[in-house]
């Protein structure tokens, strides 16, 4: 069968990163929508696991948990669109292309691909809101989820204030016209990385250095920095159209919730967390952890020791 043009390039150094940091896991690169490819690895046994990563990641955030999260579940990492080795399609001047609803249809076409009709979701940032979509628009495929290190969208959009605008300054640096973000990041995207995660995190003593450079590589490839402020824009325009419409018919969330943050972190010190998800789901639990954003990657253990219980629990 001929190799379709239109799906992305999967470099060596990226295979050889996926066979370094996830060892039997087997890749899959999944048609979900007309010229768009998502890079997923699927690992262990048990019942289906969807585990999506956040930003400027890619689903090597998780190489400290994956092994042991394969041990009781078929684990799907993927890339969201816009990111790693999965598709970079333009966006529009809606942004609809990377709204959340846009990449939830992403992820429901993976999950289906790869015979999982019903699933549980473990997500950290962006890709926590992709999750947040995708159990609003697909209940009956999401079994229970947890989320980290975010409040909804529509909550810190809501609710900014001075403290919070200037901790998450890239929110409002990334969501500025086309092309002006893009070519600052791309002037040197290594440092893009480092230095937003530095500053979310107070150093990058906490990162594998190979995981760094997977990054920085992931956001070196064409059309990534374009496809990372689209994912902002996005936010910032339709997502809220589309959460704001779920609140006013009253749509609550029906399975269960878990959202664990990190007692360092921006969400801990400008929201309330649970407060704030229980105004948009029924059965809603969790706590902080000892780190700060980068969850996965500061506080495995911790995080294991609290998202394992809540995931194998049964309905």
């Amino acid at each position: 069968m001929p190799i379709d043009p239109s799906a992305p390039a999967v470099s060596s150094a990226s295979a050889a990163d996926d066979a370094w940091f996830f060892p039997g896991f087997e890749p899959r690169l999944v048609a979900t929508g007309p010229q768009v490819w998502i890079r997923a690895l699927q690992g262990g046994e048990g019942p289906p696991l969807l585990v999506l990563h956040g930003h400027p990641q890619t689903h090597v955030i998780w190489h400290r948990v994956a092994g042991e999260l394969a041990r009781h579940f078929r684990v799907v990492l993927c890339d969201l669109r816009g990111y790693g080795d999965s598709s970079k399609p333009p966006g529009g001047a809606d942004h609809a292309p990377y709204s959340r609803r846009a990449m939830a249809g992403d992820m429901m076409a993976v999950m289906r691909s790869l015979g999982h009709e019903r699933f549980a979701v473990l997500a950290h940032d962006r890709g926590a809101r992709v999750a947040h979509r995708l159990a609003a628009d697909h209940p009956d495929a999401v079994r229970r989820m947890s989320l980290l290190d975010i409040a909804p969208t529509l909550a810190m959009y809501r609710k900014t204030d001075e403290a919070y605008a200037r901790a998450y300054w890239h929110w409002f640096f990334l969501i500025q016209p086309a092309p002006l973000p893009e070519r600052l990041i791309q002037a040197d995207p290594g440092a893009y990385v480092r230095d937003l995660m530095r500053s979310r995190n107070g150093g990058l003593e906490a990162f594998d250095a190979r995981a760094l450079e997977a990054y920085a590589r992931s956001l070196a490839q064409p059309g990534a920095a374009h496809g990372l402020c689209e994912d902002y824009r996005a936010a910032a325009s339709i997502d809220l159209e589309h959460d704001a419409a779920d609140r006013a018919r009253g749509a609550r969330l029906g399975m269960p919730l878990q959202v664990l943050w990190g007692e360092h972190g921006v969400v801990q010190r400008c929201f309330r967390p649970l407060d704030e998800w229980r105004e948009v789901a029924c059965d809603v639990r969790g706590g902080s952890l000892p780190c700060g954003h980068y969850i996965p990657e500061e506080a495995p253990r911790e995080l294991l020791d609290a998202a394992l219980p809540f995931l194998l629990e049964q309905d």
